[in-house]
């Protein structure tokens, strides 16, 4: 079993390798990744904040797809909008193959009423991926009786490693800064990262689509304690090259506590159940979800775990020109 399992991620990265049309990652809690589903969300909490992500795919095989991420942006009067920097990384195959994206955004917030508010945003960035081809073992490389032995004849990439400029952009929409949606295209200059010589396989753009609401039992749209109970009903949809992804669920914050659950699917085939479990305070907030993959990979793979934490610092800006977006805390 442990050997299938190291097959099974052996594939999925020669196909990365071979192609750069594979999607990106997805964090479950979309929101507590906010610049990371769309970067029209740099500056929306009007205060300095710091976001840490981690995500474990495919734990139970060895040496899955592990993500970090760190996010930090602010709102600036002076500039009529927000500012926010990124750093994402994935491990797969422990080291086998690695990914890096940094980028930097500028969200400008236009006030179109009194109760509806939308933030423009543009990214750039660079994207890096590598590989350590020293890691990998070949089917022709295995002696069944004195083990690994011999070259392999598998072609090997011309290079370790390659870099592109990445921009992207998005645009949200908010009405009594509890209803909104929210657009995305990622990769628009369809960046070329392929690791073999002579091959040109830029990257699919991807799109994405968000909205959802907050309401609160207490003061229905209008609400603004985070004490009160209320729920936020959500849909995420992905798309990218062939693959298409459809996120549907609920949080519900029962002060300090939030909980969700989300409907994950791809259109292809049911992918998971996620289930979340989060502590939030004014300043600070911790999340933690479980994805109950439902597909035939659910023996081989056992889901995916996913930690968030995100704190919001005091704002030197005393005076700001428009209320803050409150949106879904995971």
């Amino acid at each position: 079993m442990k050997l299938k399992r190291n097959i099974f991620v052996l594939l999925i990265i020669l196909v990365q390798l071979s192609s750069t049309k594979g999607q990106d990652v997805a964090f479950s809690q979309f929101y507590a990744s906010p610049l990371y589903l769309n970067p029209a969300l740099a500056g929306s909490k009007l205060c300095p904040r710091l976001t840490l992500n981690y995500r474990n795919q495919w734990p139970n095989m060895a040496n899955g797809y592990v993500t970090y991420s760190a996010t930090w942006d602010n709102q600036y009067n002076k500039i009529s909008g927000g500012l926010g920097v990124t750093a994402n990384a994935t491990v797969g195959g422990g080291g086998m193959y690695n990914t890096f994206n940094g980028t930097a955004i500028y969200s400008y917030r236009l006030q179109a009423s009194r109760t509806i508010v939308v933030n423009a945003a543009f990214q750039a960035g660079y994207m890096q991926r590598h590989i350590n081809w020293d890691k990998f073992v070949f089917g022709d490389q295995l002696n069944p009786y004195t083990g690994v032995h011999g070259e392999t004849s598998e072609t090997k990439p011309g290079k370790p490693g390659i870099g592109a400029v990445d921009l992207s952009a998005g645009i949200l929409a908010g009405y009594k800064e509890s209803v909104y949606l929210g657009v995305v295209v990622n990769h628009l200059t369809r960046p070329n990262l392929s690791l073999f010589e002579g091959r040109s396989e830029p990257m699919a753009m991807k799109l994405t689509v968000h909205a959802g609401a907050i309401i609160d039992f207490f003061q229905g749209m209008d609400g603004e304690d985070l004490r009160n109970f209320s729920i936020s009903p959500n849909v995420v949809y992905m798309q990218q090259g062939t693959f298409h992804q459809l996120n549907v669920g609920m949080s519900v914050n029962m002060y300090p506590l939030v909980t969700g659950l989300w409907f994950r699917h791809n259109f292809e085939n049911p992918d998971a159940v996620i289930v979340l479990f989060g502590f939030q305070q004014k300043q600070y907030k911790i999340g933690y979800s479980f994805d109950n993959t439902v597909s035939k990979l659910k023996t081989l793979t056992s889901g995916a775990h996913e930690i968030s934490i995100a704190w919001l610092f005091n704002n030197p800006q005393k005076k700001h020109r428009y209320a803050a977006f409150r949106g879904p805390s995971f």
